[in-house]
């Protein structure tokens, strides 16, 4: 993606608030974050980036090293800052596929199943990859993302990504993966109202059809998101690489939702 003069001028300030501070200074910062968008959302090996972005192992260590001192996160955060809906948030989870280049990672002292844990990659009916589980505001924008390996279920991440949530939200709804006693008393404990839909083998439970519509906002993120070939697979080898691609993207999406921008 080329990065606009609007959204340099909105991305700067945030990148400058969040980013290591060294005694030099960086050079051409714009241009190396424009190279970083450029793979991410091309999917490319860091060797491909065009001449005009750059040296690519510049992008590609700057990218790797903010990743590890969770600079993206942070980034995220400082673009929520502007207003996050918290009327309705929404709870979903996609598989990703991950590229065989993804495999690797440095074992650390553990072994093989214990790295892949650790860096949330398994293997479940559609291959080798990784669950994302996320929370998203009224608008269908990400507020925050939790990994594990591509089997797990994504009930265990709802509760945890609740408690990233700025406030209490009037509504948080989810789809069938959700349905849980245990995790409706748990939103109700909360003050907000669960919209969470039985599955057929359970009793039926209240809810708003009204509400639950609106959950095509969460699939119509995973639609933008995905747009960015870096998160539609998944190419990096270590978690923390992955999730600084999932934060950039989100971090881009919320840019894009401001008027004017």
């Amino acid at each position: 993606m080329a990065l606009t003069n609007g959204q340099w001028a909105v991305l700067e300030p945030l990148i400058e608030a969040c980013r290591p501070h060294a005694k030099v200074p960086p050079q051409h910062l714009r241009r190396t974050i424009g190279a970083i968008l450029w793979r991410h959302d091309n999917g490319a090996k860091w060797r491909a980036l065009p001449a005009e972005e750059g040296p690519w192992w510049i992008a590609a260590q700057t990218f790797i090293r903010w990743s590890r001192l969770g600079v993206w996160e942070r980034l995220l955060k400082m673009a929520q800052e502007r207003g996050v809906g918290l009327g309705m948030t929404f709870l979903d989870g996609t598989s990703i596929r991950a590229h065989a280049k993804a495999a690797g990672a440095a074992k650390k002292g553990a072994p093989g199943p214990e790295r892949d844990k650790r860096e949330a990659l398994g293997r479940s009916r559609g291959g080798f990859g990784t669950k994302v589980c996320v929370i998203a505001d009224s608008r269908g924008r990400v507020i925050s993302f939790s990994l594990a390996p591509g089997k797990a279920h994504e009930l265990p991440h709802a509760i945890p990504l609740l408690a990233t949530l700025p406030g209490v939200p009037f509504w948080v709804v989810g789809d069938r993966g959700y349905s849980s006693h245990a995790f409706r008393e748990h939103v109700w404990n909360l003050g907000a109202r669960p919209a969470i839909p039985s599955k057929s083998n359970e009793a039926p439970v209240a809810c708003p059809s009204w509400v639950y519509t609106n959950r095509d906002r969460v699939e119509r993120l995973w639609a933008r998101l995905k747009e960015w070939r870096a998160v539609a697979t998944r190419y990096e080898k270590t978690a923390s690489s992955f999730l600084g691609v999932l934060h950039l993207a989100a971090t881009m999406d919320w840019i894009k939702s401001q008027p004017g921008v």
